[in-house]
């Protein structure tokens, strides 16, 4: 059985594997690798305080990802693909190694954003 997240521990490596898989992707790893490269030393750490503050609620993420991706979608347009196969990765890792509450709380942050940028990126 698999164990749910309980930790910043737990939270680096969904987001370490979850992004391995990202920089892989036919759809979503030439936005990460090409069109907008990033930084990983610095992205990874600024996505670990994300989620643990959306999981657990800690604080220590002051960001405005809205902005950000409003900002990269100017430069390259995003599309509702892009969205999906994010989703979709994020739920497969999440799944992959956690069971449990925090594990579906998760995913269920994961499509509450991916369905928010959606809708005010594509539909303004």
């Amino acid at each position: 059985m698999k164990m749910d997240i309980t930790d910043a521990t737990d939270i680096a490596n969904l987001i370490n594997t979850f992004y391995d898989k990202v920089k892989e992707d036919e759809i979503l790893g030439p936005i990460f690798n090409v069109q907008i490269p990033v930084n990983w030393q610095v992205h990874l750490p600024v996505m670990y305080r994300f989620w643990e503050n959306a999981i657990f609620y800690t604080g220590g993420y002051t960001g405005n990802p809205m902005a950000l991706h409003a900002h990269i979608h100017k430069k390259i347009g995003l599309e509702a693909k892009q969205f999906e196969r994010w989703l979709k990765l994020f739920n497969e890792t999440t799944d992959e190694l956690f069971e449990g509450e925090k594990a579906e709380l998760a995913k269920e942050r994961a499509l509450s954003i991916a369905r928010v940028m959606q809708q005010k990126l594509l539909n303004a």
